[in-house]
């Protein structure tokens, strides 16, 4: 049995996009994921977060859900074109009266609000002046993290700027698998550096106007394993460390890109978009670095000849979104898998976090995401017996436990996700959710990894 201390933080965790719906409604604006999920063959189905799960309208009800899971903490993100329409301009009040009775229902339910600033939802507007290629964009980033801030501030537990900043970068301007679907290299790199300036820009606001709260990001963290010890496997598994964990890293906590990095991406770009003094800007000190964790990668060099190997899990596409790494493989894993198609690998999480612990001994962690999407049944009943899920949670729940005892600082653990919603590319076709919503009537219904969780959160002993 793992116990965990009363200390630590059980809570899960949400994206405005994919939940609220409302796409419309009281003065909100388009934002690129609007515009990529209605451009025809860009998600399964055709499928868009006109709707979602509806939360915009019913949020009291899954505020009870939270409340009833006996959950600490609950981690949502704030609709940008909701709060501030086109990006720039004049804040919506309507907008930010919904996340300030939604803060205020947590407070009063008990349950501390993590408010992400930006999980994808970039408004169209600024998208159409150049998006995160772009420094102006950081700078709107910096006056929209004021506006909310001064709404929220005195109220929200903790402010995360950034959700999977790799992810905004890479997917969405080199494989152009996410919003707003490009295809250029350089774009992406110059779009990995103002998010970490829109992170430090966003990190001194919170500094500066809610001084008594948590500044956080939270990173999709990737474990990056070599097919074989050759030099040449190693190399392959140095450079692509680079682009996913060390372009953020680097800048946020140590203060500077990672020269092989830059030296990597050359051909690319100049990184001249770098400003004297950005590093400095982006290296705000962090209360707690967030980490997502779903699955590991397995990768060898190329050799040339053979037909290159992409299985990296981040979907199907013509462009890579591993900007300067032609050379590199990515190996299908052993199963078992996810519905995602992703391996199921819980030991990966506790090197991570050790990893974590050797090289930023200082720095406290929380896990922000985990979890894991499941072809649901539906009993005859009504219940839903997932037990592949719990599984899922169990392992990787005692694989941080395993962290903590060898010395790694884990303060909590957010479970993605609390409801079925809206998965991106993928739309309504992969359920994550411990809350299964029926979208056709939008009906709650909690999945028996719901009732494992609240246990869970009750103890804090993982059986």
């Amino acid at each position: 049995m793992s116990d965990f201390p009363e200390s630590f933080v059980w809570g899960s965790a949400t994206a405005s996009y994919q939940i609220e719906g409302a796409a419309t409604e009281d003065g909100r604006t388009p934002s690129i994921w609007d515009t990529f999920s209605h451009t025809p063959g860009r998600t399964l189905n055709g499928d868009t977060g006109d709707v979602a799960a509806d939360h915009y309208h019913r949020w009291q009800e899954d505020l009870d859900h939270i409340a009833a899971l006996g959950l600490d903490a609950y981690r949502f993100s704030i609709a940008w074109p909701r709060v501030r329409p086109g990006g720039s301009g004049p804040f919506n009040q309507a907008g930010l009266d919904f996340y300030s009775r939604l803060v205020d229902g947590l407070l009063e339910r008990g349950v501390r609000p993590v408010a992400t600033m930006y999980h994808w939802d970039l408004p169209q507007e600024l998208e159409d002046a150049g998006g995160w290629a772009t420094r102006e964009t950081a700078l709107r980033f910096q006056e929209y993290a004021a506006g909310i801030v001064e709404a929220l501030g005195d109220r929200v537990h903790t402010w995360t700027t950034l959700n999977e900043p790799w992810c905004s970068a890479y997917l969405g301007y080199a494989s152009g698998v996410h919003a707003p679907g490009r295809t250029d290299p350089a774009a992406a790199l110059a779009a990995v550096h103002h998010l970490n300036l829109a992170h430090g820009l966003a990190g001194q606001v919170v500094r500066e106007l809610a001084p008594a709260a948590q500044l956080s990001v939270t990173l999709n963290l990737h474990v990056i394993r070599p097919e074989s010890d050759s030099a040449e496997d190693r190399d392959a598994a140095r450079r692509i460390d680079a682009l996913a964990n060390r372009a953020f890293l680097g800048p946020m906590l140590d203060g500077a890109y990672p020269a092989d990095l830059l030296a990597d991406t050359a051909a690319i770009t100049d990184w001249s978009f770098v400003r004297e003094g950005d590093e400095k800007l982006i290296a705000v000190p962090l209360d707690v670095l967030g980490v997502n964790y779903y699955s590991s990668t397995l990768v060898r060099a190329w050799d040339g000849v053979s037909p290159r190997s992409d299985a990296d899990g981040h979907g199907q596409s013509a462009a890579s979104p591993w900007v300067g790494a032609d050379n590199v493989d990515f190996l299908p894993q052993p199963g078992p898998y996810t519905a995602m198609g992703w391996n199921i690998d819980p030991p990966a999480l506790t090197e991570l976090l050790l990893r974590l612990r050797d090289e930023y001994p200082r720095q406290p962690l929380m896990i922000t995401e985990n979890g894991a999407a499941f072809d649901d049944v539906v009993s005859p009943d009504g219940t839903i017996q997932d037990d592949r899920r719990i599984d899922y949670l169990h392992r990787h729940i005692a694989a941080v436990a395993e962290a903590r005892a060898q010395g790694a600082d884990v303060r909590g653990y957010f479970l993605w996700s609390l409801l079925d919603n809206f998965e991106w590319g993928y739309g309504y076709d992969r359920r994550f959710g411990i809350i299964r919503v029926d979208y056709d009537t939008q009906v709650r219904t909690w999945k028996q990894s719901a009732h494992w969780y609240q246990r869970l959160a009750a103890t804090g002993q993982l059986p």
